[in-house]
């Protein structure tokens, strides 16, 4: 469904401890620039129909309803001049906005 780089992996790994939430949550809603955005939460309960998904021992839910947008999502973590941050790098996407975040 996804797939997650070990720069990702470490990262979010490290975060969802100091979080002491278990889990990190991949999410698509309505919004944004580009008519869908990308979310990323930590969480510790899953939802009726969430894919459960583990990467190395990170564990990731992703709904139903999301996981159609992000199939194929190859989601990496970057660290540039303006910034760092997660890039979404997904094949379904037809247009994607400046910063990366929403897509359509």
């Amino acid at each position: 469904m996804i797939k997650i780089t070990d720069k990702a992996k470490d990262y979010l790994t490290k975060t969802a401890i100091n979080q002491d939430k278990p889990y990190v949550r991949f999410s698509v809603k309505g919004g944004g620039c580009a008519g869908f955005q990308y979310g990323l939460d930590f969480d510790e309960n899953g939802r009726d129909g969430d894919f459960e998904l583990e990467f190395d021992g990170l564990k990731v839910w992703v709904d139903p309803m999301s996981a159609m947008h992000l199939e194929g999502t190859v989601i990496d973590y970057v660290m540039g001049i303006s910034g760092a941050g997660f890039k979404f790098n997904n094949p379904n996407a037809k247009t994607t906005c400046g910063c990366g975040s929403s897509f359509s």
